[in-house]
């Protein structure tokens, strides 16, 4: 079984409110290592068998039109991962 995984994120140019809150208890708990937290989306579409170009495809179909909102969010990645045992 492959898990090909679908990665989201708010565009660059617009505010991530949630980020900025996740930034602001990180520096409350005296962590001020990172200057920046954005967060984003994960979805996991599971294949039965191996993942072809053709499910690929479809995913990135499924992504540009479903599992985003194109005027705020970027499709960042879409990759195939084998499902653990």
């Amino acid at each position: 079984m492959a898990i090909i995984v679908v990665e989201v994120m708010p565009k660059k140019e617009l505010l991530d409110p949630a980020g900025k809150a996740v930034l602001g208890a990180l520096h409350r708990q005296k962590v001020d290592d990172f200057v920046e937290v954005r967060i984003g989306k994960r979805f996991e579409l599971h294949v039965d068998g191996p993942a072809t170009p053709s499910h690929l495809e479809h995913a990135r179909s499924l992504a540009e039109a479903l599992l985003s909102n194109g005027v705020i969010e970027d499709v960042v990645d879409i990759r195939v991962e084998e499902s653990p045992a």
